[in-house]
């Protein structure tokens, strides 16, 4: 099962059990995924992290009730996840702009978040340069942060922690650093839900072989296979869309699949283009 068939699936069972308890183990178990993975790649290729969709639909069936049914309010917010009333007309009013209420009185419009629907298209006309290399086992030193993926915690964390290498005078310190295998400086998204459960782990490093400096901490990337594409274009706006091309587009093009190991973005510095790494087997 490729990563459009899997997001098909999922949406699927979502959608079949949006009444219910869901958690992203779940999902993710249903198309043979880990959380960590299937969590990332829903987000890049739909701009919504999964417990935002569901909230969305959600929050979407609840106003077509209030509007078509005469069902209390109170009923309304358990059968749709919530405690109380309160906490419902405030996600409500969030997603909405009005209370359910006022929604009730059928006065002022409310928003609809239809499914997701995943059509087919034709693509691949726009090439994409890579090339395949066969890496060793290396090591990374630098700094670390963990974050939640569940509700995007790390989409605005990551690009903070960027910012604060950068004023810190971390990210030249790296630089400068680098002895390995790859030029640059590395961002490096690790899962960690066997740890800790929903949280993945971020990494500023570069490839470095030697005592590790002090203030520093260590990172082991295994041997591997690695599809190496060039980003084109201004960031980070290109890095995303390349991203999703890779994952729409030339995995299920290609007879590789994912080695399970982290993927790499390099930034090798002034006059190179950066570089996204993906572990290949």
């Amino acid at each position: 099962m490729n990563w459009i068939e899997s997001l098909q699936t999922a949406i699927q069972y979502m959608e079949d059990h949006l009444l219910e308890d869901m958690t992203i183990e779940q999902i993710s178990a249903k198309v043979h995924l880990s959380p960590f993975n299937f969590q990332r790649t829903f987000a890049l290729l739909t701009d919504v992290t999964i417990a935002e969709y569901i909230r969305r639909r959600r929050l979407t069936l609840a106003a077509n009730e209030l509007l078509q049914s005469d069902y209390k309010i109170i009923d309304l917010a358990h059968r749709y996840g919530y405690d109380t009333p309160e906490s419902f007309s405030k996600a409500f009013r969030r997603q909405h702009g009005i209370t359910p209420s006022e929604a009730r009185k059928n006065t002022t419009s409310v928003k609809s978040y239809n499914r997701l629907v995943i059509q087919l298209s034709l693509k691949g006309a726009e090439p994409m340069n890579y090339k395949i290399v066969e890496q060793a086992g290396f090591s990374l030193v630098g700094i670390k942060k963990s974050f939640s993926y569940v509700d995007g915690e790390h989409l605005s964390g990551i690009p903070n922690m960027w910012q604060e290498a950068y004023t810190s005078g971390t990210e030249d310190r790296l630089f400068h650093l680098n002895n390995g295998v790859i030029k640059g400086l590395l961002g490096v998204c690790v899962d960690q839900n066997e740890i800790q459960e929903k949280q993945m782990e971020y990494w500023i490093a570069t490839t470095y072989d030697g005592e590790v400096p002090e203030g520093l901490s260590t990172l082991m990337i295994p041997s591997s296979k690695w599809s190496v594409f060039e980003v084109e274009g201004p960031l980070p706006a290109s890095m995303q869309s390349l991203w999703k091309q890779i994952i729409s587009e030339w995995f299920p093009s290609n007879p590789y699949e994912h080695a399970g190991i982290p993927e790499l973005e390099v930034y090798p510095g002034p006059n190179h283009p950066p570089q996204i790494w993906i572990p290949i087997k």
